[in-house]
């Protein structure tokens, strides 16, 4: 396996909506900020390629970990 770790300093994520970020459509931005790729979009796709994505959260860090499959 190959991991990928990717943090974000900027937000956490909230404990009690941790597991409903990868439900379609599921957000905590405002209707006039934006869109984004969604989580569960990308869930999808990683799964597809049986590829694994993770969180791990505190208030002010997240982290996202992606473990991918090697062929050896």
């Amino acid at each position: 396996m190959l991991l990928v770790s990717v943090i974000d300093s900027l937000d956490g994520i909230f404990p009690e909506i941790l597991p409903r970020i990868v439900e379609p459509l599921f957000t905590t931005k405002n209707a006039n900020e934006g869109r984004r790729l969604g989580l569960d979009i990308v869930k999808k796709i990683v799964e597809k390629y049986s590829v694994k994505i993770e969180v791990a959260s505190v208030i002010g860090q997240k982290t996202f970990i992606v473990s991918i499959p090697i062929a050896v």
